[in-house]
């Protein structure tokens, strides 16, 4: 049975970032929302209670019942976490006089196995406008700061029907507390006892195992885009139930450059029994007249269902539908207070499995993106693989700006060739989380030579990113960039103006459509 800590979610921004930090110490997670019902059984080890944008002293602020999960597991509490905890138990929160955002020295006042092996005066992450101003009875300080009482505290247990009880005003989970990932590690080991083995080639034993059961000697269909989920996905289905998994690679006429062949030809490598679907001219066809984003998006949906479909009804006995949904993708579908807004539709195989009448298989779907390519690693899948970067669902038909048409994906393709390939030729590729062109519909006047030119204007786009969630743009070295503007310029007859594109995610996002 896989040890598990259980993160409830009240909203914070930085949730993901403790998910991150346990599974860093080898130790599985989950991320719920603190209002959805849990079951407490013999894996689970310990509970975290993330920030949240609320006041404690809310009307309407998140409770959870802290006084029952610690008589059975222990439970540290972060941020808005810590706050909830202390007045639960009869201590005062209230506003403080300024709000207290960024970096603060924690001065270590009890040498606790939270706090073991951290330093007496350590750098440590504040966001918060309320302050613990007095502990409940039965509590003491561990930690202070010069502004802050209450860094870090923890209840002090008189007996032995509960188990431990810990706060942090701070954040530990951010980059800026120099020493937080040791604390979240002293509390997963120290506290909850976890016995960190949650490693790949773990992973990989235990899922295929899994699949083995949930599928038995059903056949699974999927959709295979080239890219590492859907790869790795598949990889592990592969290895629990082998020829009865049959992969689809539809050709959507906005792929990469020679993406087609070059990745079915990785796919017979590994051993993946995938067939490859030509739908080019259907998609250009489709495209004619759709300029906005979401209608681009919507053609692509629709006739990838289509032909899927169509593909599908040609096999016989297909009771199963494998997808390489990821855990940023079931994390960012659960919203903590109600729907969210939709920045853009989701670009997985949308109403699939309701239409066909099929169950999902996702193997992936409590992995982070890093976490899958290690996993892809374990699994022996090509390297030029698993370091391909992101690849949008839609393609290029959303790095073009403006209608979709067959001579644009062409000029696209040639100018995004010779980009990525510059990029791996200067070895920036793999510093790179991202990188692509964008197609603008915007023309200007050139020179060639002595003739005018008036012809399409390129953005490049490439950012540097954990897991996608935010990103930052990528500093390419100026020599770089005009190394590549004029090839581009001077090897793509369409393109006579080339631009970068600095904005970071958050405000803008990774893709322009």
């Amino acid at each position: 049975m896989t040890e598990k800590i259980l993160i409830l979610d009240f909203g914070s921004q930085y949730t993901q970032l403790i998910a991150r930090a346990v599974r860093e110490a080898n130790v599985y997670c989950e991320i719920i929302p603190y209002h959805k019902k849990f079951e407490i059984d013999a894996s689970l080890k310990g509970i975290i209670l993330s920030g949240s944008p609320f006041s404690v002293n809310e009307e309407k602020a998140p409770v959870v019942d802290i006084a029952d999960f610690i008589t059975k597991v222990p439970v540290l509490g972060v941020c808005y976490g810590a706050q909830l905890t202390a007045k639960v138990f009869g201590g005062r929160v209230e506003k403080s006089n300024k709000r207290e955002y960024g970096r603060a020295m924690m001065q270590k006042h009890i040498n606790d196995v939270l706090l073991h092996n951290v330093s007496d005066m350590s750098q440590v992450w504040m966001s918060h406008s309320d302050s613990i101003k007095e502990l409940p009875e039965g509590f003491e300080v561990l930690a202070t700061t010069a502004s802050i009482p209450v860094a870090a505290f923890r209840r002090i247990n008189n007996n032995n029907d509960t188990h431990s009880l810990y706060g942090l005003q701070f954040h530990p989970e951010v980059y800026h507390s120099a020493e937080g990932k040791k604390i979240l590690q002293n509390f997963l080991v120290n506290v909850c006892g976890c016995s960190q083995d949650w490693t790949p080639a773990h992973f990989v034993t235990d899922t295929v195992e899994q699949l083995k059961k949930q599928i038995g000697n059903r056949k699974v269909i999927m959709a295979l885009s080239g890219g590492v989920d859907s790869t790795v996905a598949a990889t592990l289905i592969h290895k629990a139930i082998g020829s009865n998994l049959f992969g689809i690679f539809v050709d959507n006429g906005v792929l990469r450059k020679n993406e087609f062949q070059q990745v079915l030809d990785t796919y017979n490598k590994i051993g993946l029994n995938v067939k490859g679907v030509d739908a080019k001219q259907r998609f250009y066809d489709e495209f004619k007249g759709k300029t906005d984003p979401e209608a681009k998006r919507k053609v692509i949906g629709k006739l990838f269902i289509d032909v899927f479909q169509e593909e599908a009804h040609k096999l016989e006995g297909i009771e199963m539908l494998g997808q390489g949904t990821i855990y940023p993708d079931v994390i960012e579908s659960i919203s903590v207070h109600g729907p969210s807004v939709t920045i853009k539709s989701h670009h997985n195989v949308g109403g699939l499995p309701e239409k066909m009448h099929l169950q999902l298989v996702e193997p992936l779907r409590f992995l982070f993106k890093d976490e899958v390519r290690r996993v892809g690693k374990e699994l022996g899948i090509p390297d030029e693989m698993l370091g391909r970067h992101p690849f949008p669902g839609p393609g290029l038909a959303i790095r073009i700006l403006g209608e979709v048409t067959e001579e644009k994906v062409e000029l696209l393709q040639d100018a995004d060739h010779v980009y990525i390939n510059g990029l791996r030729e200067h070895n920036l590729y793999n510093s790179i989380w991202q990188a692509g062109a964008i197609l603008l519909p915007v023309k200007s006047v050139g020179v060639m030579g002595d003739e005018r030119t008036y012809e399409y204007t390129l953005a490049l786009r490439a950012v540097t990113s954990v897991d996608g969630m935010t990103a930052d743009w990528a500093h390419l070295p100026y020599d770089f960039l005009a190394h590549i503007s004029n090839e581009i310029i001077n090897n793509v007859k369409g393109i006579n103006r080339v631009v970068y594109d600095i904005s970071s995610k958050p405000p803008a996002t990774i893709e322009w459509e």
